[in-house]
């Protein structure tokens, strides 16, 4: 590292090179062997100015190497953040802490959940090796779990309803259109009250009879520019007229292996949403607008677990349905795939856990992250090739 050597690290570099010439052993340039590491890692002096970054550092605080090393630590984190108070505690001590779940905030990117690592370094004094590891995507994998078993959970309720509801609803709203044809005009309205909400259960119950199909989806290679093209014509001809989209696309994605009707479905639903989140009900007209984008990504190193065997399932398709409302409160965001879990003040709740079995029913995961201006659902989904896992193979 540049600025940080010393007779030990001259005189290891000569005996490196000396094997690598032996050809025992190769000697790659420390640098890259930190760049390599997918985690953040940081050199921070005692008065909290960097030293040093990695590539991975430069993503996670969305900032060049060149800023970070011009300001202290404190201009890219709260100043009452705990790895400022652990970088503390490692200087007084002079041991290695390590903090689990750390909440981090960070201006351009937000809260984000991580490990924290902080080690002294022995030969420098003055400097302490921080590192970073992300736990989101470890918590994607276990709430898109619960998010399936609640989603499943109900699909008792639903075959239930289906039968022991529906029935009795028809024979109530016989027996009212049967007394709308003997009833004054001022009992047909109760009547017709009657009907309509006999009419608004029935639909409920057939909303929720959709958990209950446990078919397998039929599958086939789906473009997903093709299902985001559908979904956002039919937004900007209707409820989404007067929103901004924009669209970050990957054109060399792959094709989803999946349906593509419920795909569409998925999408749309997650559109809706951010559109009324940025143009809710009730909005003044000259208030309205907003902007919703649309993103797809190739991300080859995102895996999840399949419960009940060793197999590991790669899902590096993601898809991303993006607004600037007003976002989602911190305590509901564990929750929005659950079933009867809404905002809405006319919501039923069963939205975004349809979307919620459908991906999981795809072999995907769904993940909501939210902050005021910025609310993300991140969709998660296999290829159309499982065992094309290279990025340069992948056709369009």
């Amino acid at each position: 590292m540049v600025g940080l050597t010393d007779s030990k690290t001259e005189t290891g570099g000569m005996a490196r090179s000396a094997l690598a010439k032996k050809g025992r052993v190769s000697a790659p340039d420390p640098q890259a062997i930190l760049n390599a590491i997918p985690h953040p890692v940081l050199l921070v002096r005692n008065d909290l100015t960097v030293a040093f970054v990695n590539d991975r550092t430069e993503q996670f605080f969305a900032t060049s190497a060149v800023v970070l090393l011009r300001h202290p630590l404190t201009d890219f984190v709260q100043k009452n953040s705990p790895i400022i108070a652990l970088i503390a505690q490692v200087i007084e001590q002079g041991t290695s802490v390590n903090e689990y779940g750390v909440e981090l905030g960070n201006p351009r990117t937000g809260d984000r959940s991580v490990d924290i690592q902080v080690t002294p370094m022995a030969d420098y004094p003055d400097l302490v090796l921080v590192i970073l590891q992300e736990r989101t995507m470890a918590h994607k994998m276990d709430r898109q779990l619960t998010h399936r078993s609640a989603a499943r959970s109900v699909t008792g309720m639903a075959s239930m309803l289906a039968h022991e509801i529906k029935n009795p609803l028809s024979g109530i709203r016989g027996a009212a259109q049967l007394l709308e044809l003997s009833a004054s005009s001022e009992d047909r309205n109760l009547t017709r009250l009657i009907c309509d909400e006999t009419d608004r259960i029935c639909k409920l119950v057939d909303r929720m009879e959709v958990f209950s199909d446990e078919r397998p989806v039929p599958r086939e290679p789906v473009n997903i520019h093709v299902v985001l093209g559908h979904v956002k014509q039919i937004a900007m001809n209707g409820f989404a007229r007067d929103i901004k989209f924009s669209e970050e696309y990957d054109p060399s994605l792959p094709p989803v292996m999946g349906d593509k009707d419920q795909l569409v479905q998925v999408i749309l639903n997650l559109v809706k949403n951010a559109a009324e989140a940025v143009n809710p009900p009730g909005r003044d007209p000259r208030d309205s607008g907003g902007e919703i984008t649309l993103t797809t990504a190739f991300r080859p190193g995102v895996r999840l677990s399949v419960p009940g065997s060793k197999d590991r399932v790669s899902l590096p398709l993601e898809i991303c349905v993006i607004d600037d409302g007003e976002g989602v409160p911190a305590d509901l965001v564990p929750h929005m795939f659950d079933p009867f879990v809404t905002t809405k003040s006319s919501g039923t709740g069963l939205g975004l856990a349809l979307v919620a079995k459908i991906i999981g029913d795809h072999g995907g995961i769904v993940e909501c992250e939210s902050q005021p201006r910025r609310t993300v659902f991140r969709v998660l989904l296999p290829m159309h090739s499982p065992g094309n896992r290279d990025r340069k193979s992948r056709g369009a």
